[in-house]
């Protein structure tokens, strides 16, 4: 509950910390630890890491830079509620459903989902203690979890297995705590679980990740290594840091806690000078994959794990809409080639592609539209409008490129028609000109800068008259009785209607950046004069 409010409220703001993230090193992991102190989750923070990574604006080196900083973010809590402060959850909790119940604004009622969650995260931890109490005089739980913790292995395994399936560190940090503190684990064998809980706390992230693409993969390997590395090298050296961690606190409870803070700060000391060479061995590790070898139809970043924050899940549905307006972009690309050289094979293929873009379409559509039936922010709502309008118009221009282009591409051969030479220049050339502009209207939606949303609007002014005189030319030459004019003279004036259309389309996706920004005007007309419309009564001589 408070990682879904926390995003909900601040997931834009958090997102942004991310992508500056990328200025040095340092300021990575900083980034990295504020954005995690907030969310509680190093596995959001691993996936809206990688969703940049991704898409080739941040390094590797700086998005592992990132997580070493996320594994510190997520000890901010446990040191917090590791002090007596159990009497707050009554607070929290009646704090947290006044405001989320009487409140109507967003960000109050986020704000109570996240006292919520604190509330009861202590009053979880009070009810540990308490009923954890007749353990203290049970011999045979003694022996159980005694055996466990001091065994190294068997502990570091078993406490890794519980946080994979508890998908928080956090949480198993504080259930060591509390057992700590009812006298039930002895603080040495703890220290060997608080190991495993880190462990296990960056499985769930690599497995979010193993749908993704090779890029995502790494950013979550890596991290799974620094942890690795980490835990090998501690595990033997527990018992001699025991000693140090009673002299660090007295509190068995509170070493536990900084335990797990001096080992994150550790790593991150240690690996955030070696990003660079790790980022080299992840992508050793990770290559990436040949895309013949992939099913162009079937989403690779919808990732439902990342539905209850919907910051991430709208970045993932992000990135599947760029996957694809690729496959739109590419039919686009090869459509002019089947038109002008006959090119069976090819017009088959861009229909296989359509299919694609269509299944692509439907299943960025059920994401998303499963995703608003959540509370959204209003900037979480726009983008998840903006999504959806933007891959419709991708699919509206597949449909054109299929059902028209390719239709017209198919008559063309079985009539063994070809264009004059003129006329195919023109059409080359306004085929390439809204190329460029899916291109950057690809651009736009990922950027949202105002600047090149203007430039796209001022191309459909371009293209309009480029249609035009493109049209009059071949009217032109059909006044001169070019034969070849003649055969394609319909061919000709659809292809330009359709690729007319399919510019419409592209353009679409800076009506609501301008409109974000204030800058479009209410109308295209011109006011209307004054003159009295037919029927209206004329005005008196004497007026």
């Amino acid at each position: 509950m408070v990682r879904t409010g926390v995003a909900r409220a601040f997931g834009a703001n958090l997102r942004h910390i991310v992508a500056r993230g990328t200025a040095n090193r340092f300021v990575a992991l900083a980034a990295g630890l504020g954005v995690t102190a907030l969310l509680q989750s190093s596995t959001a923070t691993a996936l809206i890491t990688s969703s940049f990574a991704a898409r080739s604006l941040m390094p590797l080196s700086a998005a592992l830079a990132i997580m070493l900083g996320a594994d510190i973010g997520t000890t901010v809590v446990a040191q917090l509620l590791s002090f007596k402060v159990g009497w707050l959850s009554s607070l929290l909790l009646l704090g947290g459903v006044v405001s989320f119940l009487a409140s109507k604004v967003t960000v109050w009622r986020d704000g109570g989902r996240i006292a919520i969650g604190l509330g009861l995260m202590l009053l979880a931890l009070r009810l540990i203690l308490a009923t954890s109490a007749p353990m203290r005089d049970a011999l045979a739980m003694h022996e159980l979890l005694g055996a466990i913790a001091g065994d190294t292995v068997l502990g570091i395994l078993f406490a890794a297995l519980i946080t994979w399936l508890a998908h928080s560190s956090l949480a198993v940090v504080l259930l060591v705590m509390s057992l700590v503190g009812a006298d039930v684990v002895h603080p040495t064998g703890a220290f060997v679980l608080v190991l495993g809980a880190n462990l296990g706390g960056a499985i769930p992230a690599v497995l979010s990740s193993l749908s993704q693409g090779p890029d995502a993969r790494r950013v979550t390997l890596g991290n799974a290594i620094f942890k690795l590395v980490g835990v090998v090298v501690a595990a033997p050296l527990v018992a001699l840091l025991a000693p140090w961690m009673a002299v660090l606190d007295s509190d068995p409870a509170r070493q536990i806690v900084d335990f797990h803070t001096l080992f994150n700060l550790a790593l991150a000391a240690i690996f955030i000078f070696l990003t660079e060479p790790v980022a080299r061995l992840v992508t050793r590790l990770v290559p990436s994959r040949a895309a013949a070898a992939e099913d162009p139809s079937q989403p690779r970043y919808l990732d439902r794990s990342s539905m209850d924050t919907p910051t991430v899940a709208l970045t993932c549905a992000a990135r599947e809409t760029l996957h694809m307006g690729d496959i739109v972009e590419t039919m686009l690309r090869q459509s002019m080639a089947a038109l002008l050289d006959d090119d069976r094979k090819l017009v088959a293929e861009i229909e296989r592609m359509d299919n694609a873009v269509d299944r692509l379409h439907e299943a960025i559509k059920l994401y998303v539209t499963e995703l608003t039936r959540e509370s959204l922010s209003a900037e979480e709502g726009r983008r998840a409008t903006e999504i959806i309008t933007f891959t419709t118009n991708l699919e509206h221009i597949g449909d054109i490129i299929d059902k028209n282009l390719m239709e017209l591409a198919g008559k063309k051969i079985k009539n063994k028609r070809r264009f004059s030479e003129d006329g195919a220049k023109e059409l080359t050339a306004l085929h390439r000109r809204v190329l460029d502009n899916l291109k950057l209207a690809l651009g736009v939606f990922i950027s949202g800068d105002v600047r090149i949303a203007r430039r796209l609007l001022d191309e459909k002014v371009a293209i309009r008259d480029a249609e035009r005189a493109a049209a009059e030319n071949h009217l032109a030459r059909l006044r001169e009785g070019r034969i070849e004019s003649i055969d394609t003279s319909s061919l000709h004036l659809d292809v330009l209607r359709d690729l007319k259309r399919i510019h419409s389309h592209i353009c679409a996706v800076a009506y609501p950046v301008l409109e974000a920004a204030g800058e479009l005007a209410p109308s295209r007309l011109k006011p209307a004069e004054s003159a009295p419309l037919p029927g209206d009564a004329a005005p008196h001589p004497s007026i």
